[in-house]
């Protein structure tokens, strides 16, 4: 079904955006693992989260929807024997967390997903799973890929584990199995990565221990502990509000106030990077369950500027890159953007959905090994094409947002998965004065 943005003259509103993916994500999970009653609020009830929540009841826990965003779960301390397949649709974050979460507990557990999560690599997950014990089954035709079953241990190793590319599910999960494992679990990371992990499993009473190495950071955690069951209010997502800032900041008559944002150090990349693109006004600083959140005031009175993302901040950036590289079709000068290889495993190839997307709607466009180089456009892209999502929620946004500022109309073959993610985009949008329409 092709849904197509029209540019629109203004862009205006104030939006809080939904509750943050990941956050929600750990939330549900942790609370399934502690023993006792936990409450939840501003939950994102879209379909990845869902599926966790319901990969949680199949584990034993009861998770049980109490209001909007607001859900109550009731974990046994522990995880049960599943009598049925788990099915985690497109969530490749949902489906690697409960992998190391599962790898400690006495089961056999089989995993699916829909068709593009079955085609995303997951043995970078499952290979230091299967170095602390935790052992794997294949049952799809491709190896490391979906579907397949676990069987895990009572039993676990600690293990000592540098990842090849940096990486927040592998460290989770890592971290995970080694909450059972016998002994001291270590990551050490070469670049550091979102830490909503190490923050919430503390708020779950937890102790993990960090310090930096290098450009990267070590992180341990001693097995035997056991989660306490507590209340916790998700904050805003920074991934979806990047949308909404976005669509503010291509607008040449924009006033858009996004509330709540969090600025979380390995989540805020894309807000520090289009510091330098325009000028924002942040507000309002104060703490939402132990992460600080602002607001953020874009008037889109001038020009952008093309702005090289430095390399350290790719990491708390790494689901933004492709509506980053929209904004920077509507800069004016040249953008670089390296350092990011891990965009290469996401829901789809993300370098290469993100370089096509530019190139079908007249943007010129390099594509390299570990990002591409933009030309911008000076406020001034072409449009007019249908881009191919790839089953990518990310994708598809960002072809639809780029829609609102393009001289004619952009197009998307697909809208369906953005449900996983921003359940409320399309809403958003229509607030903002967006024109989102099938065809």
């Amino acid at each position: 079904m092709v849904w197509i943005s029209t540019p629109v003259k203004r862009i205006s509103g104030q939006i809080v955006p939904p509750g943050d993916k990941s956050c929600s994500h750990r939330a549900i999970m942790f609370a399934a693992m502690a023993e006792g009653t936990s409450n939840i609020t501003g939950l994102l009830e879209g379909d990845d989260v869902l599926r966790t929540g319901e990969a949680c009841r199949q584990l034993g826990a009861t998770v049980t929807k109490t209001g909007k965003g607001a859900w109550t779960v009731q974990g046994l301390g522990r995880f049960q024997q599943p009598e049925n397949v788990i099915d985690f649709g497109n969530s490749g974050t949902g489906s690697r967390l409960m992998m190391g979460a599962m790898a400690g507990y006495p089961i056999r557990v089989s995993l699916c997903g829909d068709e593009s999560l079955s085609s995303r690599p997951m043995n970078r997950v499952l290979n230091p799973l299967r170095d602390m014990g935790m052992q794997v089954t294949q049952i799809g035709p491709h190896e490391g890929q979906l579907p397949l079953a676990i069987t895990g241990s009572s039993e676990l190793n600690a293990i000592d584990y540098t990842p090849p590319v940096a990486s927040a599910q592998v460290k989770s999960a890592v971290l995970l199995a080694g909450l059972n494992a016998k002994g001291t679990t270590i990551v050490r990371e070469p670049r550091k990565t979102r830490d909503h992990t190490e923050r919430m499993l503390e708020g779950f009473g937890a102790e993990l221990q960090s310090a930096d190495e290098g450009e990267g950071q070590r992180v341990s955690i001693v097995g035997g502990q056991k989660l306490r069951a507590g209340d916790f209010v998700v904050p805003s997502d920074p991934s979806s509000a990047a949308f909404l800032l976005a669509a503010g900041l291509i607008s040449p008559d924009a006033d858009v106030t996004i509330e709540g944002h969090m600025t979380n150090p390995t989540r805020s990349g894309f807000l520090e990077v289009i510091k330098g693109m325009a000028d924002l006004d942040i507000t309002n600083q104060r703490l939402v369950s132990g992460e600080k959140v602002v607001d953020v005031r874009i008037r889109g009175k001038d020009r952008l500027v093309a702005t090289n993302p430095p390399e350290e901040l790719v990491p708390a950036m790494i689901d933004e890159f492709p509506i980053f590289g929209v904004l920077a079709a509507f800069a004016k000068g040249e953008t670089h953007i390296t350092g990011a290889e891990e965009l290469r495993v996401k829901e789809s190839d993300r370098i290469r959905a993100t370089v096509d997307l530019l190139r079908v709607n007249g943007v010129e466009v390099e594509e390299l090994e570990d990002g591409f180089i933009v030309q911008g456009c000076d406020g001034k892209v072409p449009g007019g094409g249908t881009v191919e999502t790839r089953h990518d929620h990310r994708i598809a946004m960002s072809a639809l947002v780029m829609g609102i500022g393009a001289q004619n109309p952009v197009a998307v073959d697909d809208v369906a998965m953005i449900a996983t993610s921003y359940p409320e985009f399309f809403d958003h949008m229509a607030q903002l004065g967006a024109d989102i329409r099938q065809s």
